[in-house]
């Protein structure tokens, strides 16, 4: 089962439901391409039996995804951009299977952020993660819920605080990611972990996965809260908007504090 887009790929075979970036060479999410994800995930929650959901990049890209555009965290798109993008969030609960990551280079932003939302993360040696948000000024929303519970409260705050990038053994270190491959070796993995989840019964995957999830129930509710938070106080402030110009012009941040 196919299906075309412009800014993905996505085929369902042998159930497995395959979504690959293919805006390169980053994969910045923008906001056409994030209602593209949300779109091929509504083609997933049709498919009873899907044993997995993978997340991967185009073999032309440099990154994972670098994150979400920044001209679209302006006054005039910034709710349908953070619509768009915690719509992939949503979807990938209310379909609660399985949903491993292939990641061979940079996973910054919203990319990591989407890997952190993930149940197994496969890496590549050259694979780097990191939410750089606070550098421009803001905050990322979905980092700010789930890397506390995935790598422990003081490192989640040490990098959504300070913006630093880790690589890929430290990411395997701190359990953001389950295994660091050599990039010859990325889809030899893949094809090993997806041969052990066809091999099991898609309705106890589902029913095992929302198990899994009653423990982060409140998600839904925090994520509510913190967009309020993004959207209705962060965003009316002047150096989130310094920042997020700062960047377009590519000069350096002129803070004010408010």
């Amino acid at each position: 089962m196919t299906k075309d887009f412009q800014h993905i790929k996505f085929k369902i075979d042998d159930r497995v439901a395959r979504i690959t970036f293919a805006r390169p060479p980053l994969n910045v999410f923008n906001i056409a391409m994030m209602r593209e994800i949300v779109d091929a995930l509504k083609e997933c929650a049709q498919q009873s039996d899907l044993a997995a959901i993978v997340f991967d990049a185009a073999a032309d890209s440099r990154a994972f995804s670098a994150g979400v555009a920044v001209e679209e965290h302006v006054p005039e798109t910034v709710f349908q951009m953070l619509d768009s993008f915690h719509s992939v969030f949503r979807m990938l609960a209310q379909i609660s299977r399985p949903v491993v990551a292939l990641v061979d280079g940079p996973a910054l932003g919203g990319g990591c952020e989407l890997v952190a939302a993930c149940d197994i993360v496969i890496a590549g040696e050259r694979a780097r993660f990191g939410q750089p948000e606070i550098k421009l000024g803001v905050f990322p929303p979905v980092a700010a819920i789930l890397l506390p519970r995935i790598i422990g409260e003081k490192r989640a705050r040490e990098l959504i605080l300070l913006g630093d990038m880790i690589d890929a053994d430290e990411a395997l270190r701190l359990g953001l990611v389950n295994y660091v491959v050599p990039a010859k070796d990325l889809d030899h993995k893949l094809q090993s972990v997806l041969a052990k989840l066809r091999d099991l019964s898609a309705s106890s995957l589902a029913m095992t996965r929302m198990a899994l999830d009653l423990g982060e129930r409140n998600f839904q509710t925090v994520l509510a809260d913190v967009e309020n938070l993004y959207l209705n106080e962060l965003m009316k402030t002047q150096d989130a908007h310094e920042g997020v110009r700062s960047f377009m012009e590519k000069r350096k941040p002129e803070w004010r504090n408010r």
